[in-house]
């Protein structure tokens, strides 16, 4: 009988492709953690987090641990839990190593950590939106992103987008407001802002300006420029002045107790390019009323054309007599 011996780097080559073919098993429930080799970014971690925990060639200390609204974690045989909130998971490994040997548990373990779910980095998409969501920060979101899961901007919407964002425990947040077109024709990057989780992002439904009276198509027309708010910009979208306006149109706006303004516009300057046009603000009630002296006229050369030329000529010689 032969025996045959292996040298020793043979050896050490067998081991180590049984090293390789082995994988740590984290324990829950009985079976293997299929969100242990979830590939998320490295973030700094919070209450919901979901954290797979490997100690090598102790399957019984390996698992995955929701942290807990206390920002904790534990783990079996430790004798207190570990906090954790604000840690990044290279941190929380140096924890978790410190308490086993402290308690005596192992001596010199090697601890991986990583993240499978984010739960405490919300984004929340809201307002003028085609589908409102809140989904988790995955390290790598921007604005334009954050609106694109939203659906993409509802029109009418208003003129900016409102970002609030956490300044951290006992801080009042953030607001920064951003412009839609600006952000939309990407001329300055910087508006695309980074998202890291906990900002809310909210689309504002556009202010609306009432026009009524004499003009073509009354109704409610949105505000989508405040820059460009004007009396003729707002008659235009009405489909212009029908017959018979007035030369004097006005505004009717409410100040912030409540009282109602009227607000006299020279409409015939503003037409002939005479006077400067005026500014309008949200909830405007902008009325353009009937000239009673130029209907009258029409309706008397119309009634005097529907009698005939000598009727006609006959009442024009009477109303021109002293």
């Amino acid at each position: 009988m032969h025996v045959r011996f292996l040298s020793i780097p043979a050896v050490l080559f067998v081991a180590a492709i049984s090293a390789l073919g082995q994988q740590p098993l984290i324990q829950q429930q009985g079976g293997v953690d299929p969100n242990l080799f979830v590939n998320l970014p490295i973030q700094k971690v919070g209450p919901g987090d979901l954290l797979s925990i490997v100690v090598y060639d102790s399957p019984e200390l390996s698992r995955t641990a929701r942290i807990s609204q206390q920002g904790t974690i534990r783990l079996p045989m430790l004798k207190e839990q570990i906090k954790v909130e604000g840690l990044l998971p290279d941190d929380i490994q140096t924890l978790i190593t410190e308490a086993l040997e402290r308690d005596k548990i192992l001596v010199d373990p090697f601890v991986t950590v990583n993240v499978s779910e984010y739960r405490s980095r919300p984004i929340s998409v809201m307002g003028s939106v085609r589908a409102p969501i809140v989904f988790q920060a995955s390290g790598h979101d921007h604005l334009l992103d954050a609106l694109a899961r939203g659906g993409g901007i509802l029109d009418p919407a208003g003129p900016e987008i409102v970002v609030t964002r956490p300044n951290g425990e006992g801080q009042p947040p953030s607001v920064q407001r951003i412009g839609v077109k600006a952000l939309i024709n990407g001329g300055d990057p910087t508006l695309n802002l980074a998202l890291f989780g906990g900002e809310e992002i909210r689309v504002p439904v556009a202010e609306q300006i009432v026009v009524t009276g004499n003009v073509m198509s009354p109704g409610s027309f949105p505000i989508i420029d405040p820059s460009t708010a004007t009396v003729n910009s707002f008659i235009a979208q009405a489909h212009g002045l029908a017959q018979y306006w007035a030369h004097t149109a006005y505004i009717y706006r409410l100040d912030e107790q409540g009282n109602r303004h009227e607000i006299p516009v020279d409409l015939w300057g503003i037409q002939k390019r005479k006077s400067p046009d005026i500014q309008l603000q949200a909830k405007d009630i902008l009325f353009v009323p009937d000239s009673q002296g130029l209907r009258w006229t029409q309706e008397l050369v119309t009634a005097l054309t529907s009698f005939g030329t000598s009727a006609a000529a006959g009442a024009v010689i009477y109303s021109a007599r002293p």
